[in-house]
């Protein structure tokens, strides 16, 4: 039995580094991450587990390097938001912005919601990237700005804010992949999660 392999993961036209990245993405998020092998993991890159250790270290190291390059990748769909006029205009468009860019990678959404918290035996955060760090500090930009335009009550802490918009966030689009999943009380779509967000903006004025 032959296993299926990650979309595009086999183009000649990608390195050894990406082939086990897409490989290891794909089985990550549809085995689990720990009854997921490096030896399944090469072998779905077509590649050596001897290639798999070079570029990333350690199985650990590989789950890293997923988290790294998928906020790389959503950094550069948001560095324009900075050019935006209006604070409360540039926090929408980095909603639509991750909605968009987690619907166009289920693999690596369904990763991030249910493995990026966890902390591994090793004691690592793997969340912690610094794609990650990179896109809390933009959104802390934003929500200063925000106060400072009148568009926040002075007495709203932009950095508790901005953990209470991300754990809002990041906690209904994880209940809606358990509603897929295992029959999770989730029912609403990406619409009420937008509905949410702006009743959410709209009390911190």
């Amino acid at each position: 039995m032959t296993m299926a392999s990650a979309p595009g993961q086999n183009s000649p036209a990608r390195s050894s580094a990406e082939r086990i990245l897409l490989s290891a993405k794909h089985l990550f998020a549809t085995r689990g991450y720990e009854n997921t092998s490096t030896v399944a993991i090469a072998r779905g890159a077509g590649t050596s587990e001897s290639q798999l250790m070079k570029h990333f270290g350690s199985k650990e190291g590989l789950l890293e390097a997923i988290f790294d390059t998928g906020w790389a990748a959503l950094a550069e769909r948001v560095a324009h938001v900075r050019e935006m006029p209006a604070p409360d205009q540039k926090l929408r468009a980095l909603l639509e912005i991750t909605l968009v860019a987690m619907d166009n990678d289920p693999d690596l959404r369904q990763l991030l919601l249910l493995e990026g918290r966890r902390i591994r035996k090793e004691g690592n955060m793997v969340m912690m990237t610094k794609g990650f760090l990179g896109f809390v500090s933009l959104l802390d930009e934003v929500l200063k700005e925000m106060r400072a335009a009148g568009q926040m009550r002075p007495q709203v802490n932009p950095v508790a804010a901005r953990s209470a918009i991300m754990g809002m966030f990041e906690g209904m689009m994880r209940d809606q992949l358990l509603a897929k999943r295992g029959g999770f009380p989730a029912q609403f779509d990406s619409g009420d999660l937008r509905r949410i967000f702006d009743s959410f903006i709209a009390a911190l004025k």
